[in-house]
């Protein structure tokens, strides 16, 4: 089920004795699904998710409240306050993508709709998001999550089904129904193939159609890469303050600035592109997804605030990363390991529900989001995500 109280950000809220790990837990995981449901959203043009996306960012409203009340609790001494202190950063930072995930699907909602030749060019982002239909004949049809093991076994994820009504962020005794709409995330050929598998046909891909904006592949490019390092940024922030590493905290430092320059060269383009197309007010849209998305790169530098600021941050942080749906793992390949040697995509062969978000040569050099073909050295360490059980195999075979 959803990590969030759905529409539980509206009225009244009172303090409730709950842990600040779990809040943490919820909002982290919270704040990577809504983004997800957003983006779905936007690409599907579907005022119907946009709508649940509203329910959950008032959600999330109330479980950010609810942290900040047991922080003031929490804090007895000045120890403690410091310590606490960064838990402040994540939380506000939590709640500047779940705003960031509201204002995507106003855009969903508003008269501002993405030029559709946009629309359809974001599924080429690192990660597609795709809906499928259970078929009757699906092999999966009639069973559970938990049975098929989808994530581990092929690294896609369902973070929504619609029977009756919506599921969101199904868990593993979600039963898949004929007829149900799954919402699937992961790498464009496995979605392609689950795709096959639940619906019983090809997965084909949104085509292009026709519009009057000239060079609008430079746009799209930019805001797709922008996507990308701003998804980036979130999980190498929270695998800075899982890890206590400062280095990964400068990264997202420098990949914040970054998403600032390909935000000011998208406006530059889009004051370009407004003198040449018919109706300038069409682009507005894609000046406020840039922003959105822009916005993502900043929360996720806020989060390494007390890595940076050298604070002993409390445990409860890293904790809270460690207990959340998706797992983050450090994986050094030993020279002597069976990994040592071979590619990118060997591990993702070998080990479907696990992406490699960023290498660390022993060079010290970083490479995010390698190519298949890129090569595993010895003292490598891989920065991966995905399932708990996944990771964990692929960190046992890294050291044998």
């Amino acid at each position: 089920m959803s990590p969030l109280d759905r529409g539980s950000g509206r009225g009244t809220i009172e303090y409730r004795p709950i842990s600040v790990k779990e809040l943490l837990v919820r909002m982290k995981d919270g704040s990577e699904l809504i983004v997800d449901l957003a983006y779905s959203a936007l690409l599907h043009n579907s005022e119907a998710l946009a709508e649940e996306v509203l329910e959950l960012e008032a959600g999330m409203d109330s479980l950010q409240l609810q942290a900040r009340m047991n922080m003031l609790l929490a804090a007895r001494t000045t120890t403690d306050a410091q310590q606490l202190a960064p838990v402040l950063g994540i939380i506000s930072a939590t709640e500047t993508v779940s705003d960031v995930a509201g204002d995507l699907a106003q855009l969903v909602l508003s008269e501002q709709e993405l030029p559709g030749a946009i629309r359809d060019a974001l599924p080429e982002a690192t990660e597609v998001l795709a809906t499928a239909t259970v078929a009757e004949d699906s092999t999966y049809a009639g069973r559970t999550l938990g049975e098929i093991d989808l994530e581990t076994e092929t690294g896609v994820r369902v973070i929504g089904l619609r029977g009756d009504d919506w599921v969101l962020n199904p868990d593993y005794e979600t039963t898949l129904t004929p007829g149900a709409v799954l919402l699937l995330r992961g790498n464009e050929q496995m979605v392609s193939e689950v795709y096959e598998m639940v619906a019983g046909q090809r997965y084909q891909p949104p085509g292009s159609i026709d519009h009057d904006i000239a060079d609008l592949q430079r746009a799209v490019n930019t805001i797709v890469l922008m996507k990308d390092v701003s998804e980036l940024s979130l999980d190498l922030a929270y695998g800075s303050i899982l890890f206590d590493d400062s280095d990964l905290a400068t990264e997202v430092h420098a990949l914040e600035i970054e998403v600032d320059a390909l935000q000011s060269r998208l406006e530059a383009w889009t004051l370009r592109a407004a003198a040449e197309v018919d109706d300038p007010i069409s682009l507005r849209g894609l000046l406020r997804l840039a922003t959105s998305t822009e916005r993502i790169s900043d929360a996720a530098f806020d989060i390494t605030e007390g890595v940076r600021r050298d604070i002993d941050a409390h445990p409860v942080i890293a904790e809270s990363v460690r207990e959340s749906d998706v797992a983050i793992r450090r994986v050094t390949i030993t020279a002597g390991s069976s990994l040592h040697g071979t590619t990118v995509e060997t591990v993702r062969d070998s080990y479907p529900g696990v992406g490699i978000i960023a290498i660390h040569r022993a060079d010290d050099e970083w490479v995010f989001y390698p190519e298949a073909d890129d090569e595993l050295g010895a003292d490598d360490v891989l920065l991966v995500r995905g399932t708990w059980d996944a990771t964990g195999e692929l960190l046992e075979r890294a050291g044998r």
